[in-house]
């Protein structure tokens, strides 16, 4: 087996010793060193350049005294501190890199205020440094504190400050040191509560996505049911009129009623016409066809005549003239209709049906009644009364199936009538 590569042997051959990871600054302090980088590097050179400069200003000869050539070759180190150490370890993220950074600042801005008697200018830098690199409030305060003590200790040993002189100087560094300190505890106040509103906004960016998500998902499957209900309804009844008429066709032709078969091939044919022009409407997402040129009385009409005609079960109409329904309860009415003739076609065994439509208190009923063989206690509802229930709810109607074994089946229906405004303003159904 390998030996991981960053274990390292132990002289003599001895057990391998992993390598101590690197000290890695948390994320939020790495993204604030990344951005603010760039706009740092102009800062620190514009404030290292005015030292220098303030530095050999203030000289009264030429060449600079020791002292001062002293405090220029501090800034020479800084300045290489900065770009070998400080800077690369802001970019990689490597608390122990800008670590080793803020000690040389520490004691190069002490040095200097301690070789020139305007080193302290230093402080501005070394202060604001402080703030920059530090990974975390409690390092900052630290770095702060000992620039400052090092500093006064420093200017005081170089300038032999005793008594007075000593408490002024040391008054003087405290309330820079206290400024400094408001000024970093507001800066990460700030850096806080500016990674805590992007954080939220991550959050909140990544739930209106996931809602997106979510709301896409249940509206393909809600349109997906949608058209699975619209075929049911449609398409799959009309080919079962097809299937059924075919067969009669089939047998009848093999009984030589070849009159008789004739007919069922025309039914065959018409209900195939209907059922492309339900599928060509369901495509281009329109309404029922049979309600494409006609009212819904109309298309009631058609269909018990239709439903007569393929299954010979009689079929008694009572239709009045109902205005004002609106479209979309129309196509609940018509779609209502299909199914509950389809589902005598199929289960009922009748021999006549009463289909009937009637204006009723703000309200349009249907009613769909055959003398078949009813209901058996406990029977469950398929899919297409499911549907038809879910289509009549969804309008604000109610629905209603009822049969005893041997004495029919009763479908009943109410859709709500839109309001309208009467002449005298008066909103009524």
């Amino acid at each position: 087996m390998t030996e991981p590569v960053d274990a390292q042997r132990a002289p003599g051959g001895g057990a391998a010793v992993a390598a101590p990871a690197p000290a890695v600054a948390p994320p939020d302090k790495h993204d604030f060193w990344q951005r603010a980088l760039a706009g740092w590097d102009v800062v620190f050179y514009a404030l290292l350049a005015i030292s220098a400069v303030s530095m050999v200003a203030v000289e009264d000869e030429l060449p600079p005294t020791a002292g001062t050539l002293a405090a220029l070759g501090g800034l020479v180190v800084l300045l290489a501190a900065y770009l070998l150490i400080g800077r690369r370890g802001a970019i990689r993220g490597d608390v122990r890199m800008t670590r080793a950074y803020l000690v040389v600042l520490i004691a190069v801005v002490s040095l200097a205020g301690g070789a020139s008697s305007i080193g302290s200018v230093l402080l501005f830098v070394g202060f604001s440094q402080v703030w920059f690199f530090a990974a975390n409030l409690r390092e900052g305060v630290a770095a702060s504190v000992l620039l400052a003590v090092s500093s006064t200790a420093a200017m005081a040993a170089a300038s032999r400050s005793t008594g007075q002189d000593l408490l002024s100087l040391a008054g003087q560094m405290a309330i820079g040191l206290i400024f400094s300190l408001a000024l970093g505890l507001w800066i990460s106040k700030v850096a806080e509560q500016a990674e805590a509103r992007g954080a939220l906004l991550e959050r909140l960016e990544a739930a209106q996505t996931e809602l997106a998500v979510s709301n896409h998902a249940a509206g393909v499957l809600a349109e997906r049911e949608r058209v699975a209900q619209e075929i049911h309804d449609t398409l799959a009844q009309g080919f079962t009129s097809v299937v059924m008429l075919a067969q009669t066709a089939q047998a009848q032709i093999d009984v030589g009623q070849q009159e008789q078969a004739r007919d069922r091939l025309a039914q065959i044919e018409r209900v195939a016409r209907e059922n492309l022009a339900e599928a060509r409407a369901l495509v281009a997402a329109f309404g029922p066809a049979a309600l494409a040129d006609a009212t819904l009385t109309e298309a009631l009409e058609r269909l018990a005549e239709r439903f007569q005609a393929e299954t010979g079960v009689r079929v008694d109409v009572a239709l009045d003239a109902v205005g004002g329904t609106g479209r979309d309860t129309e196509v609940v009415l018509l779609r209502a209709a299909q199914e509950a003739l389809a589902n005598v076609r199929k289960h009922a065994g009748a021999r006549r049906v009463l289909l009937r439509l009637a204006r009723e208190d703000g309200a349009v009923a249907l009613e769909v009644l055959d003398d078949g063989q009813g209901l058996a206690p406990g029977t469950g509802e398929g899919v297409g009364l499911r549907g038809m229930r879910d289509r009549v709810s969804a309008g604000g109607g109610t629905l209603d199936v009822a049969g005893e074994p041997g004495r029919g089946t009763r479908v009943r229906l109410a859709m709500p009538l839109p309001a309208r405004d009467d002449e005298d303003g008066t909103a009524t159904a």
